[in-house]
């Protein structure tokens, strides 16, 4: 885990997950949504979170969601 997660930020737990109505997963980060899966996706996704712990788990959303930030998010700047 040290190689994957250098600067240890799976630790803070960033990444957390919902289950809704037809197994809909939805994957937050700090809170905000920024994935949904669902059928086959949702069902693998479950299967591998049960058997991970919490560092895993987190690692494996990091993956999931992969590079969704790109750095040309809007920044709220007062003007």
């Amino acid at each position: 885990m040290d190689i994957v997660d250098k600067r240890n930020r799976l630790e803070e737990k960033i990444f957390s997950y919902r289950v809704f109505k037809d197994n809909k997963v939805f994957i937050f980060w700090y809170e905000k949504q920024v994935m949904i899966l669902k059928g086959k996706e949702s069902e693998k996704f479950l299967a591998r979170v049960a058997k991970a712990d919490e560092i895993e788990s987190q690692l494996i959303m990091a993956k999931i969601t992969g590079n969704f930030k790109r750095g040309n998010e809007k920044i709220n700047k007062r003007r």
